[in-house]
């Protein structure tokens, strides 16, 4: 047991539990692997990444060019201009509108992070699960870049809105479709709808972590009930927050298509590659040695079991949402997976069913490998890979029917977006303590069992 055990344990016997002393950086208390393994596994896991990257570049591009000397894709661009689209010369998409879908695809893979990370919180506070607690603290912080950072980097996209959706620049009147949906599909509510979104996730954000660092002051119970009550209204507002935002953001890209389950296949996809994050983040904050004390061999292992989890979650949303649309075979639901099934959009999709479920499905069900860390950082960057895929597929055919486009914009939106969230996260996770100092179950992330007030006063 570490002398920070100790100290905790002693205190709680005395009445009075207060914070443990703060870590001391670079000890060797705890650590599963040393500092150079580490960083072996996490430069594999970025080679991986990069190859992998390169790979689709390579695989987008080919398909690209062939599917370009076919008349039948020059026919179709042609159709697309009719339909809202505004292309360049020779049907090509012009360049302000290739960074609006590429800033878009950068904003939903980030967006996703923080509203996985906010799901996670609230989960934290309505379960009451004692593992959570190490990873908490910079869960809150990444959740808290909804509002305003993520709000200042959406503005872009609503500048960019006649670029970017076909709709905004369709008249109701003669598109049945876009008529039939028009009390949601109209500029005032997706400008209205929007700032809502933000202003909810702001308020569960902020508010849980406000009482989660009031807690660390006093140790005061209100603020464990005020989380509670903030998580118990939170997760339906969550629900029907992330819902709309799926379908304002990334669905009415084409308002033709109809599916109650698009928003629980981003959420589901939002969850998972935040959980693998999550993993890492742990991992690293441990060998730096914020976490040290308080990263147990249980916690590495319950953050695998919930990216195993999500993993088969979100095959089964996926699959389900692709099974009811083939069965029914209504046009206004197919039309988005035949656009999907051609040129190497069809790779891509291959990509998500093998890459976002098979392997990590398969190479997981070993418990010993979800503690692996080098096995567990590769797999992150796998993860991060297979939804950035995931959401080129869904937003990416829109503008590139032909097949997958990954240029220069997608680099820079992507780098640009992630480099403002580090530097964000960073400075609020250094100017607060790493984790929640005076929870009433920190005791349990030490290992150490604090006997309830009310047994003692039995004895």
């Amino acid at each position: 047991m570490t002398s920070h055990a100790m100290n905790l344990l002693s205190a709680a016997g005395a009445g009075d539990l207060q914070s443990p002393p703060a870590p001391v950086v670079g000890s060797p208390n705890g650590d599963c692997k040393s500092p150079a393994r580490f960083l072996t596994g996490l430069r594999r896991g970025v080679a991986a990444v990069v190859v992998a990257l390169f790979a689709a570049a390579l695989l987008g591009n080919s398909a690209v060019a062939a599917e370009h000397a076919k008349p039948a894709a020059k026919a179709e661009q042609t159709a697309d201009a009719h339909h809202g689209h505004t292309h360049g010369p020779a049907g090509h998409p012009t360049e302000l509108k290739k960074f609006g879908y590429a800033y878009l695809t950068a904003y939903m893979f980030c967006l996703s992070l923080c509203l996985g990370a906010l799901f996670i919180v609230i989960l934290n506070h309505l379960f009451d699960a004692q593992w959570m607690v190490p990873i908490r603290r910079f869960l809150e912080h990444i959740a808290c870049q909804l509002f305003p950072t993520m709000f200042i980097l959406w503005l872009p996209i609503g500048v960019l809105a006649k670029e970017i959706y076909p709709w905004f620049t369709i008249d109701p009147h003669h598109d049945h479709a876009l008529h039939a949906k028009a009390i949601l599909f109209n500029p005032t509510a997706f400008y209205v709808v929007s700032c809502l979104l933000f202003i909810v996730w702001g308020a569960i954000a902020h508010g849980l972590r406000r009482a989660s660092l009031a807690q660390d002051k006093d140790g005061a119970a209100v603020h464990t009930r005020t989380m509670r009550k903030y998580a118990a209204a939170g997760i339906f507002l969550f629900a029907f927050s992330l819902t709309g935002a799926a379908i304002y953001w990334m669905k009415s890209l084409q308002h033709q298509f109809f599916s109650t389950m698009y928003g629980v296949v981003y959420f589901a996809g939002s969850v998972w590659v935040t959980a693998i994050t999550t993993y890492w983040l742990l991992l690293y904050f441990k060998n730096r040695g914020d976490l040290k004390d308080v990263a147990r061999e249980v916690t590495f292992h319950d953050c695998g079991k919930l990216f195993f989890a999500f993993t088969v979650f979100y095959a089964y949303i996926h699959f389900s949402q692709y099974f009811l649309i083939w069965n029914a075979a209504v046009p206004e639901e197919t039309f988005w997976y035949v656009l999907r099934e051609t040129g190497s959009w069809w790779w891509v999709g291959q990509i998500t069913v093998f890459g976002h479920f098979w392997f990590p499905f398969l190479f997981l069900l070993p418990i010993h490998r979800k503690l692996n860390f080098q096995i567990m950082s590769t797999m992150a960057g796998w993860a991060w890979f297979c939804h950035y895929l995931d959401l080129q597929f869904n937003i990416g055919p829109v503008l590139h029917p032909d097949g997958l486009h990954f240029g220069i914009y997608d680099v820079l939106s992507l780098g640009g977006m992630l480099a403002v969230l580090i530097f964000m996260f960073s400075r609020a996770f250094n100017a607060h303590p790493p984790y929640p100092q005076r929870d009433p179950r920190v005791a349990e992330t030490f290992g150490v069992y604090v006997e309830p007030a009310s047994s003692k006063a039995a004895h």
